[in-house]
């Protein structure tokens, strides 16, 4: 592992550090229950980091992004997580659409779509999940057909973050319904005003509305619209789940750290009620404090190692799996463990008087980060097959 930081990145982490202090939305988590407020907040975040040049910061200039190294980017994501601040409303754009179209996209294509996520004009959602496909996501049933100059499209995609705010989709449909489940599926960029589209925002257990359902009916779009080869697009899809499963370790460990330490600052007041002991003092949550604290940071050495590779030009293989697996696995016993200290007050939610329901927040999304971008199951079959050589 090689990522020393030089002194210009120091700086680099020294300025972002003051800017995040300044700029950063305080207490955005207590807006869940108002989606549009909620909305708001990322929107006017994601504009005023782009603004700053905090948007694509390993980039291309040529492209609209900053034209900085890898290694900046790990920076700014760490020192968000350290200050509390959203991801933003357009992570997937940034996160998981731009890197594969700088891997996989014709030049017309990067140009084109690439400018316009680093200045936060075009939000971008995920048409991934069906009702019917989501761990085996192979098995999708959306489909696209050719028509002249067109592809149409028919289906439902499910659990899409943000539909409601995003211009843009990128969306798996079959396109040859008599090849092999994994092949004739091709992977298409679509505009979410197009025609045929409906949109419905799903209640989730966390109050948020941030995911929905979308609905393609008869949906049009230009013959040129897909990413790579026809029927090729599983691959281009997995090239996007890397990104997902690999992206953000740092930042998302960050992230945890802060919220390790806030939790730690309770157990100074907070009492066991079986005992009336203190929870610090006492040798059972001592001890699970520990284990969290250690898990968190070796979280942090493998988000590390995943960013040498990337800034030393290797390709990241099952290791982002393993990350995947590791940190949803160590965020929901984080999860369980805040709901434990918080004994009976953790039922009351917004009105516990401990840290405004943010561990209730944090505990409940912790069950998500099991699902999406492929569940433990799936990951712990991938580092079977591929890691340890097993057989299916």
């Amino acid at each position: 592992m090689d990522l020393r930081e030089t002194e210009q990145q120091h700086d680099y982490r020294m300025k972002a550090r003051a800017w995040l202090e300044v700029n950063a939305p305080r207490n955005w988590e207590l807006v869940v229950e108002n989606y549009t407020e909620l909305a708001k907040v990322l929107t006017d975040w994601e504009c005023s980091m782009a603004a700053a040049g905090y948007v694509g910061i390993s980039v291309s200039k040529e492209y609209g992004g900053q034209g900085l190294t890898f290694m900046e980017e790990i920076i700014f994501n760490e020192e968000m997580g350290r200050a509390g601040a959203p991801r933003g409303i357009n992570n997937i754009g940034r996160n998981l659409l731009v890197p594969t179209l700088l891997a996989v996209a014709s030049e017309e294509q990067k140009k084109r779509y690439v400018p316009k996520v680093m200045s936060a004009e075009e939000i971008w959602c995920q048409g991934y999940s069906e009702p019917n496909a989501g761990s085996d996501l192979a098995s999708l049933a959306t489909k696209a057909v050719r028509d002249g100059d067109e592809w149409v499209i028919t289906g439902q995609k499910v659990w899409t973050s943000f539909a409601t705010e995003a211009q843009m989709c990128f969306v798996l449909a079959r396109t040859d319904t008599s090849a092999p489940k994994h092949r004739g599926i091709t992977y298409f960029l679509v505009p979410m005003d197009t025609p045929g589209i409906t949109v419905r925002p799903l209640k989730q257990l966390n109050t948020k509305s941030d995911f929905c359902e979308v609905f393609f009916e008869n949906v049009r779009i230009p013959a040129n619209s897909h990413v790579g080869e026809i029927n090729e697009g599983w691959k281009v899809a997995n090239t996007t789940l890397t990104f997902e499963r690999g992206s953000g370790a740092l930042g998302r460990t960050a992230i945890y750290m802060k919220a390790f330490h806030d939790l730690l600052a309770l157990t100074t007041d907070l009492e066991v009620p079986a005992t009336g002991s203190k929870v610090i003092e006492d040798s059972h949550y001592r001890q699970r404090l520990a284990k969290s604290y250690i898990e968190f940071a070796i979280l942090r050495y493998h988000g590390l190692n995943i960013a040498s590779q990337i800034v030393n030009n290797q390709k990241i293989g099952p290791e982002a799996s393993m990350q995947k697996l590791y940190y949803s696995e160590a965020h929901k016993r984080f999860g369980e463990l805040a709901m434990d200290i918080e004994a009976h007050r953790a039922n009351y939610w917004f009105d516990s008087g401990l840290a405004n329901g943010k561990f209730q927040l944090s505990y409940l999304e912790s069950r998500g980060d099991t699902i999406h971008s492929g569940t433990s199951q799936v990951q712990k079959n991938i580092i079977a097959e591929r890691v340890l050589g097993m057989p299916r």
